[in-house]
């Protein structure tokens, strides 16, 4: 089962889409990423991009926690109403979720040139270090991350570091376990993980 945490919509149950290549974040790990994100002042106010969102669970908590503004992307398209009916339970206005793949979305540049304070990038196993290297290349070249922008990259514990691109750098690393997730920023952004 997976829940939101805290927030506007704190307790309420989340569905996960059926099959194996979702593998939500625990409620472990996204406690601890989201009680460091709000240290921060990384949630309230912020605009939120969710790449292979799966259920939407790491966006919908932000959106539940204060985000103004949250893109969800998934290009699974069980997994894409899945996420549609996650949003009707947190009831957020500014929560919208794409059905498309990643890179094309990003591609695509941001609607209405609205740049993105922090990115949940939560990738299937099967996306290995090149293509994820393409994305994160994506998302500073084509124009989706503000100047103060926290990028938030989670894989297995087995997985090597990501292959940061111009324009971010990694600004920390926490292990949960199984789980290992990377914070990048763009350089002089201020270093807050």
């Amino acid at each position: 089962m997976t829940r939101i945490i805290s927030g506007s919509a704190g307790g309420r149950t989340l569905r996960t889409p059926p099959g194996s290549s979702t593998r939500p974040t625990s409620d472990r790990v996204r406690e601890a990423l989201f009680s460091r994100l709000e240290h921060h002042g990384l949630l309230d106010g912020t605009h939120v991009l969710d790449l292979y969102a799966g259920s939407g669970a790491l966006g919908l908590e932000a959106a539940s926690r204060g985000a103004a503004l949250v893109l969800l992307v998934e290009s699974d398209k069980k997994a894409a109403g899945v996420i549609a009916a996650n949003i009707e339970v947190v009831g957020r206005p500014a929560v919208r979720v794409v059905n498309d793949t990643v890179q094309r979305v990003l591609r695509a540049g941001p609607p209405a040139g609205i740049r993105m304070d922090l990115v949940f990038l939560d990738p299937p196993y099967d996306v290995g270090q090149t293509a994820l290297t393409e994305v994160l290349t994506d998302l500073v070249e084509c124009g989706w991350l503000g100047p103060e922008a926290f990028v938030v990259v989670e894989r297995s514990t087995r997985s090597p570091q990501p292959t940061w691109p111009p324009g971010l750098e990694l600004s920390g690393e926490k292990r949960y376990g199984e789980t290992t997730i990377w914070f990048a920023e763009p350089p002089l952004s201020g270093g807050v993980a």
